[in-house]
């Protein structure tokens, strides 16, 4: 049995219904993940149970009331531990709404105003959508050694503060808005361009990312920033099927066949767009989101409009400054005024250092340099981003790219072409 597979596929919904039937934050990750190891030891040997989820949370109640009772022996815990334990699996609600009230409960947990937002979003991450530590320090542009101690003391701080699992009540929902939709658009990124591994898009997180996105808006119908952030994930992923060949090599934006694009999904994303916008929607997605929307309604690559998209990048870097911004708003400026405009934006950008070790500059630098025939810069350039990238198709894009401009190097005979 492949563990990945049965990791990415039950791993979210167990723990959040462990979380709720034990009602201890602290220890139930070793309790899901000693349950996930039962799995693979039992299900080869005795078949794979009817239902998966419910085996596994089982197996994981099973092994936290034992934990437990090592803690608590003899004590007013000790009581509630035993009926927990005696409880009969057929008695604990495993439905599809009460699976989805438990995720939910366990993101707004872990978006707790007493944790910083940085360990809101890395502990839910971990917990929720099973994340490993690696790839949510990649996301965070920050050592694996950091994030891991991040997660531990958040951990600790929800322990020690008695932190409840809980939806928090309906008045207090918009404090604790902003940390939930920047973690529901994290799990979507990862899902949309993995930081790490043998996959690219990890279709199971985008739809996760969709899912939980459009259960917010349902839970708070009144509010148009929601529908802007599930706009912008709704047209992002309309290109799914364009974005990777049949043996996951990546295909760039101005390559896609828009003809797979999904049609459903843009004429869904746009319209919700809109109503966000009439509604007032002005945040960071629902600028993204209509970056997305100048894109989806592109018929060919020469169509978009990427003076407008320069201009949102503008109006997206004054709201929420940042060097992933910045880098994206260059090449949008490249695009529209010429490779030249943007590589010296890109340049300023790598002087400022904020973004060593990020591929993405310098496989940004490459293409603009690719651009104007420098065949020798460009090597340099994509090379570079080959010492620091670590998702294989990624790699495998560089690495073609690499010898792409070699190649042409090698028939001109000069770095650069007049």
């Amino acid at each position: 049995m492949n563990l990945e597979s049965l990791y990415r596929e039950e791993w979210r919904r167990v723990l959040a219904t462990t979380v709720r039937l034990t009602g201890d934050f602290d220890l139930f990750e070793e309790a899901v993940q000693d349950a996930f190891v039962a799995a693979l030891e039992q299900w080869p040997r005795d078949g794979t149970p009817a239902n998966p989820y419910a085996w596994l949370v089982s197996a994981a109640r099973n092994r936290a009331v034992d934990q437990l009772r090592r803690r608590s022996r003899f004590t007013e815990q000790g009581v509630e531990i035993e009926r927990l334990a005696h409880v009969k699996m057929s008695e604990i609600d495993l439905s599809e709404a009460s699976m989805v009230d438990d995720q939910l409960r366990l993101v707004f947990t872990c978006c707790h105003p007493a944790l910083a937002v940085d360990s809101q979003v890395a502990l839910t991450l971990r917990t929720v959508c099973g994340l490993t530590t690696e790839e949510i320090a990649r996301g965070f542009l920050m050592p694996l050694a950091t994030m891991a101690q991040r997660l531990v003391r958040v951990k600790r701080k929800i322990r020690d503060a008695g932190l409840p699992f809980a939806m928090p009540p309906k008045e207090r929902l918009a404090e604790r808005l902003d940390a939930v939709m920047l973690v529901v658009y994290l799990v979507f990124t990862e899902g949309y361009a993995a930081t790490s591994g043998k996959v690219w898009i990890r279709q199971q997180f985008c739809d996760e990312a969709i899912r939980l996105g459009r259960l917010l808006c349902e839970l708070i119908p009144g509010n148009p920033e929601l529908r802007a952030l599930l706009a912008l994930m709704l047209l992002h992923d309309s290109r799914r099927m364009a974005r990777s060949g049949p043996d996951e090599e990546i295909i760039t934006l101005e390559e896609q066949n828009r003809q797979l694009w999904d049609r459903r999904k843009i004429a869904e994303g746009v319209p919700l767009l809109e109503a966000a916008l009439r509604e007032g929607a002005r945040g960071e997605y629902a600028l993204q989101a209509a970056i997305a929307a100048l894109h989806a309604r592109a018929q060919r690559p020469e169509d978009t409009d990427w003076a407008q998209i320069a201009r949102l990048y503008d109006a997206l870097l004054r709201q929420r400054p940042s060097p992933v911004v910045e880098l994206n708003r260059a090449a949008a400026i490249a695009m529209a005024e010429g490779p030249s405009k943007g590589l010296a934006l890109i340049e300023a950008l790598e002087s400022k250092g904020e973004l060593a070790g990020y591929h993405l500059l310098p496989a940004a630098r490459a293409d603009l340099l690719r651009r104007e025939c420098r065949w020798s810069e460009a090597a340099d350039a994509y090379r570079q981003a080959l010492a620091l990238v670590a998702n294989d198709p990624e790699r495998r894009y560089l690495t073609q790219r690499l010898a792409e401009v070699e190649g042409l190097q090698s028939a001109s005979g000069n770095s650069v072409i007049h």
